[in-house]
């Protein structure tokens, strides 16, 4: 029985190829959406992924390192005196208007302030030193290679922030922001730019670096103050960068668009593939009278086009995982922010060969025609 599914799939491909194609964009929905969804939630982690620092230190109950609202700058004090912590850096976020030309429109930008020394630990693995020996310049910034056709400028643009001037001075690569752009500069160039640091020494963030054999877990619940009058609390790198996605991607409503738009998908696949599967059935029951006739018993039927609605969505899935790879690869090279990972294919995969057996199962109630007394008319 195993071989007659396979072979009516090869023999009489023209009526399953409807539901095959159903499968595979099904599919391809799916892991495209899946992709974009953490990847572009994932973004707003990446100050934190890039950064080289064990614990990050803030206002307390901050839902997301981009949510981030300022902290004293006696902070740092009270950190420093842990013995486990080696050292600390301050990392401000403010935003901006940028206007890279005179008549030129407005774009707000997301403005973050680093310490640019060599071997520093904000965005240590995405800013070079010598990006870094760049920004000591004052009114230097980095832009992100991703928004440089959004801001119009090359190396060496020269542009404004609040109405201050700025050049920019390199590119950097895989720091795109989630429905904002990023902009780098020195903490000096950052208080110069905006007016709400330019009289506070004020961060948004501490980033605190640990000593050998130091654990972030235990040190940071040290260094979280108890009560409701805490003026900051410390997390873990991973668990605050958990903390950013998870806030994206479940409390700020977009995770729920993406599922729904997913569900949609899948459920449309189901319709179109039951209907294909159901016609095909159909088109094919005086065979399977024939095979009632010659004694074959309806459990063997069933497993048929159970058979084959399984083998629909294995080609189904092939085709969709090559298509699917051609428009990840593609959306990389345009630097549209996609992350793919092997849970995430295995998942949409069980889910479209769950798709297809579901359709076999919708299929299984055209059987009943299969009568070998049709034969005789």
């Amino acid at each position: 029985m195993i071989s007659l599914a396979r072979k009516s799939i090869v023999h009489e491909w023209r009526r399953f190829a409807p539901a095959i194609f159903a499968i595979a964009f099904s599919g391809i929905l799916l892991v495209i959406q899946a992709a974009l969804a953490v990847g572009i939630f994932a973004t707003v982690a990446v100050y934190i992924e890039k950064s080289d620092a064990e614990l990050w230190v803030g206002f307390p109950g901050t839902p997301s390192v981009d949510q981030g609202r300022y902290i004293s700058n006696r902070t740092e004090s009270f950190v420093r005196m842990h013995p486990d912590v080696d050292r600390t850096e301050p990392f401000s976020w403010a935003g901006g208007v940028w206007r890279s030309r005179p008549g030129a429109g407005d774009v707000s930008v997301v403005l973050a302030g680093i310490d640019p020394r060599p071997g520093s630990l904000t965005f240590a693995h995405a800013v070079s030193p010598e990006l870094r020996d760049r920004l000591t310049i004052p009114g230097a910034v980095l832009v992100d290679i991703a928004d440089r056709e959004k801001l119009g400028v090359t190396i060496g643009s020269n542009a404004e922030i609040n109405g201050k001037k700025v050049h920019v001075a390199g590119f950097t690569e895989g720091l795109r922001g989630i429905g904002s752009i990023n902009v780098i500069s020195s903490l000096s160039t950052a208080r110069h730019l905006d007016p709400s640091l330019h009289y506070s020494d004020d961060v948004a963030y501490y980033l605190v670096k640990l000593r050998a054999g130091a654990d972030p877990a235990v040190v940071k619940d040290a260094l979280s103050p108890k009560g409701a009058n805490a003026r900051y609390q410390a997390w873990t790198a991973k668990e605050f960068g958990d903390r950013s996605t998870n806030y994206w991607l479940f409390e700020s409503g977009m995770g729920t668009a993406f599922g729904l738009s997913s569900l949609v998908a899948v459920i449309v696949a189901i319709v179109i593939t039951s209907q294909t599967l159901m016609a095909a059935v159909a088109a094919s029951i005086r065979e399977f009278a024939t095979l009632r006739a010659l004694g074959a018993p309806g459990s063997h039927l069933r497993s048929v086009v159970l058979q084959q609605a399984l083998w629909v969505g294995i080609v189904g899935l092939v085709i969709a995982g090559a298509v699917s790879a051609l428009i990840l690869w593609l959306a990389q090279l345009v630097h549209i922010p996609v992350a793919v990972s092997v849970p995430i294919n295995i998942a949409c995969g069980v889910l479209v060969l769950c798709v297809a057996i579901l359709s076999g199962f919708a299929a299984l109630s055209q059987l009943s025609k299969a009568d070998p007394a049709a034969l005789l008319r």
